[in-house]
């Protein structure tokens, strides 16, 4: 095993699986201290670096496109310092994350894990139910609805309609602004029936208004990941014309990934008995992966 333990965190790599602790220091941002350890599986990853940073270094890992659904969800917005895919390395520990790097590039070469976007996500997201309190509203999804009940600062016509309750099947996609504390982010679930909407934030009865406290109001990531997550894959979806209608996605050309299924596979079924999947997310899962292929 591969392993480097740092005061940012702990990354250990078994062959298969990239294991991503948080530290238990402050300085660790709110963010990775709440969402807690990521097993990332060798195929959702696109590679690993070590950036050079003054008086030390900075291990960064690059995941596939369409990979993990918390960096479909925050298009990569997230703030440096609460990216769970980066470790803060000291630089007298350098040469163990050069060896941490060296053992994840050669089971990549070996796996021949391909480069390419991947057609379904290989990470499960952050688990439900989970819930984030914020300036405009708390906002809670327990795996097939979004709740959103107001706070007692928010606009008097998103007040006057009462809890907001968002069926997961009606939803057409989440949209994640952070707020960095300088300009106010948002967390807007689009359904069907407001896909066209124009409706600022904090006008609009399907969206939090983040203007708060900045740390906190980025715990709402969670909740687009987790959404996200349960959302059909961008490979999936249907491309609407400048007609309105819409047309399936064409698929990406065919080629021989029977190596890479039986892994995601293997993979899956551990996820499902370390009960981190439940039977229908093992189910839904293992039929949307099998379809991909």
């Amino acid at each position: 095993m591969a392993e480097i333990i740092q005061r940012d965190g702990t990354w250990a790599f078994d062959g298969d699986t990239i294991r991503i602790t948080p530290g238990l220091n402050r300085s660790v941002p709110l963010f990775r201290r709440t969402w807690g350890e990521i097993d990332v599986p060798l195929a959702a990853v696109a590679g690993i670096v070590l950036e050079s940073e003054r008086r030390r270094g900075r291990l960064r890992l690059r995941l596939r496109q369409g990979a993990d659904p918390l960096l479909q969800a925050t298009g990569g917005r997230l703030p440096d310092a609460a990216d769970p895919y980066r470790l803060a390395v000291a630089a007298d520990r350098t040469g163990v994350a050069e060896y941490v790097i060296e053992e994840i590039r050669r089971a990549l070469l070996l796996d021949r894990i391909p480069r390419e976007p991947a057609r379904t996500y290989l990470l499960p997201g952050p688990p439900v139910p989970v819930s984030v309190r914020t300036s405009d509203g708390t906002v809670s999804f327990d795996g097939t609805r979004i709740r959103i009940d107001w706070a007692e600062t928010s606009e008097r016509v998103k007040r006057a309609t009462g809890p907001r309750i968002i069926d997961i099947g009606d939803l057409v996609r989440v949209e994640w602004l952070p707020n960095t504390g300088r300009v106010d982010g948002s967390l807007r679930f689009v359904t069907r029936e407001t896909v066209s909407s124009a409706l600022p934030p904090e006008k609009d009865p399907y969206a939090l208004d983040l203007w708060g406290n900045a740390r906190r109001d980025l715990l709402t990531a969670l909740v687009a990941a987790a959404v996200t997550a349960r959302l059909p894959h961008p490979s999936a979806r249907t491309a609407t014309g400048s007609d309105g209608i819409e047309a399936p996605c064409v698929p990406p050309p065919a080629s021989d990934h029977h190596d890479v299924l039986l892994r995601r596979l293997r993979e899956l079924g551990r996820l499902h008995r370390e009960g981190v999947l439940t039977d229908e997310e093992f189910t839904r899962t293992k039929t949307a992966i099998l379809r991909g292929f």
